[in-house]
């Protein structure tokens, strides 16, 4: 029996409440986000979930979702990976900027596209494809031998490394991958396949508040 995989993304940070691109810079949580994570360690915690492991990026609004629902479902001191490869799209010279000033400065229509692209980078930055390159291999070595091996494995992140997995997960293309939006603190709950396909989806919380 092979064993399952909850992602989760991180709760609001203090960038995404100031409308910041954010990317591999390190703002924490708002108070908002806080609460977003705790809700989704608490119905972590109904589900009755126990983990074995946990993997988070190297950023600190993920690490620190991570904690929290580890510490929801009383597990504080579970083994926990961090890696840069679970990291958030970098988002290059868009970093630190107000999106609104960003619109301004390379217009409305560029801003789009480097946001919403698959494969155009901002400058000095990785588009969708570019996180997906560094998030699959990580996948495929470190967190899915696990999930197979029939452990229950979380995985704190971030938008866009996580929609990078749900590219493989749920079998989505180029084109569909760019429609998908994921709520703050809401996690998804996957049961793999002895061939690493999914069994099962449930998503425990409200996905309406994604952006």
């Amino acid at each position: 029996m092979s064993g399952t995989l909850v992602l989760v993304r991180h709760g609001q940070s203090d960038w995404n409440l100031k409308n910041l691109f954010t990317g591999w810079r390190d703002p924490d949580l708002t108070d908002l986000g806080v609460t977003e994570a705790t809700a989704g360690a608490k119905a972590l915690a109904d589900y009755g979930i126990r983990f074995d492991i946990a993997f988070t990026s190297d950023l600190k609004r993920a690490q620190r979702t991570c904690q929290i629902i580890l510490d929801g479902v009383g597990q504080s001191g579970l083994e926990t990976i961090r890696n840069q490869a679970l990291n958030e799209r970098d988002y290059g010279d868009l970093s630190g900027l107000n999106k609104d000033d960003a619109r301004a400065k390379w217009g409305e229509e560029q801003v789009h596209v480097w946001r919403r692209s698959y494969d155009v980078p901002p400058p000095g930055g990785e588009s969708l494809k570019d996180t997906g390159a560094r998030v699959w291999p990580y996948y495929m070595t470190e967190i899915l031998p696990r999930v197979l091996a029939g452990q229950k494995v979380l995985v704190a992140a971030h938008g866009n490394s996580l929609r990078s997995l749900l590219m493989v997960l749920d079998r989505l293309d180029r084109e569909q991958i760019l429609s998908v939006n994921l709520a703050t603190g809401v996690p998804m709950v996957y049961k793999l396949k002895a061939d690493s396909t999914v069994a099962s989806k449930e998503v425990l919380g409200d996905m309406s508040g994604a952006h």
